[in-house]
């Protein structure tokens, strides 16, 4: 039975620079045959991740790091472990999960290992007690093993690696890479190019915000002054540029209530917790580019969530393929917030209604509207209403 959870929410940002590209210019997109500015789901996906952190005990977090080595070491010193079989158990991991560490300056280990990995704590917990427990195994494995330095064709030093570890150890070491119940690894997924077995598809789908407006991109010229500069010279000592755009975004984020329960280990109170983390912390946050600059710290003015069973998901951008502009008392927000209730409307009408329960808070009048039935007083209230249906629809089961 498929159950979802989908997240709409029309923002409207002051003159910013949230999210930049390569060249340092505000990322944008062409939608409509109209140029729009555009905020990455990857950015969205970061900022919902580090609010989290507020949010959620560190036990079922994750970290994304190129610095397992120095957080194993971290957690073995905890442990009171300490000397060589600190860098055994740190080699061991490594091999049977296929790391290298490239070669630093002067060919000396460097800190960080080849690429990002996203692991849970509890994973990282799990595979240190499994080697502790099997110690002497994995000091007489890292005896024989290469050197966990890659200086040159490190894939043919990761398979002689690899071949050094007993298969019953490397398979238990790769077994305790099940996610460790952690929520945001559950919730955005991971790949592992070395083990693709442990590849995690993550329960959010996650649109590219997209302005409902044309933009046009501007530039602040600025310039900084010496302030012991004597009093009879002029001119500034710096001078750049810094561009920005300003646009009322639809934001849309999707979350697979059952896979997110499957990869969680069927822990219903957990993926509850997670799914109401993540639908509070996607509405109260932002990418920060540039936030001490522009201060675009602009509420939404609109957020409307979905729950629903045996239904197919619903992006509702194309209630923007028409850019929208103020026109006569209306501005941007009201009339982008019009324009999604007829989509919605219209989408409702033509593939039904069904099987779906939306709760809706706006700061522009939904009176007369198609969303006008499902409108709550508050955000509060909001998260109150999802929270009850949302847990009756886990304990339904299949």
């Amino acid at each position: 039975m498929k159950k979802l959870l989908e997240v709409h929410i029309l923002q409207n940002v002051a003159p910013s620079l949230l999210n930049r590209d390569d060249t340092g210019s505000p990322k944008q997109a062409e939608f409509g045959g109209y140029l729009r500015a555009r905020l990455s789901s990857q950015s969205q996906k970061r900022a919902v991740r580090e609010d989290f952190r507020t949010a959620l005990w560190p036990d079922v977090l994750a970290l994304r790091t190129k610095r397992l080595k120095e957080e194993i070491e971290t957690r073995l010193g905890r442990r009171g472990i300490t000397g060589d079989d600190v860098a055994t158990i740190v080699d061991v991991v490594f091999a049977a999960i296929g790391f290298m560490i490239p070669a630093g300056k002067d060919e000396e280990p460097a800190e960080k290992s080849e690429y990002l990995i996203f692991l849970g704590s509890g994973e990282i917990d799990a595979v240190l007690a499994l080697c502790l427990d099997r110690i002497e195994e994995v000091r007489s494995t890292h005896a024989v093993l290469p050197s966990l330095v890659a200086k040159k064709d490190a894939k043919k030093v990761k398979e002689e690696r690899r071949k050094k570890v007993p298969k019953d150890l490397a398979k238990a070491i790769i077994g305790t890479l099940d996610g460790g119940k952690a929520v945001d690894l559950a919730l955005f997924g991971r790949m592992l190019a070395d083990i693709p077995e442990k590849n995690i598809d993550g329960a959010v789908h996650m649109a590219h915000a997209i302005s409902t407006n044309t933009v046009r991109h501007e530039f602040d010229y600025f310039t900084a002054v010496d302030d012991l500069m004597p009093k009879e010279t002029q001119g500034a000592d710096m001078i750049g540029t810094v561009e920005f755009n300003s646009g009322c975004f639809y934001r849309y984020a999707l979350v697979d209530l059952a896979q997110l329960v499957t990869t969680l280990g069927g822990d219903l109170d957990l993926a509850y917790d997670g799914i109401m983390a993540f639908v509070k912390s996607f509405v109260a946050t932002l990418p920060r580019g540039k936030q001490h600059t522009f201060a675009a710290h602009n509420p939404p003015s609109f957020v409307a969530v979905t729950v629903s069973e045996n239904t197919q998901p619903r992006n509702l951008l194309n209630a923007f393929v028409l850019p929208v502009a103020p026109k006569g008392d209306e501005d941007l927000v009201a009339r982008s917030i019009k324009a999604l209730d007829r989509e919605w409307q219209e989408t409702d009408r033509v593939f039904g209604g069904d099987g779906r329960k939306t709760y809706a808070v706006s700061l522009r009048s939904l009176a007369g509207g198609h969303l006008r039935e499902s409108e709550v007083a508050s955000l509060q209230e909001l998260f109150k209403g999802v929270g009850t249906h949302l847990q009756a629809l886990l304990e339904k089961g299949e």
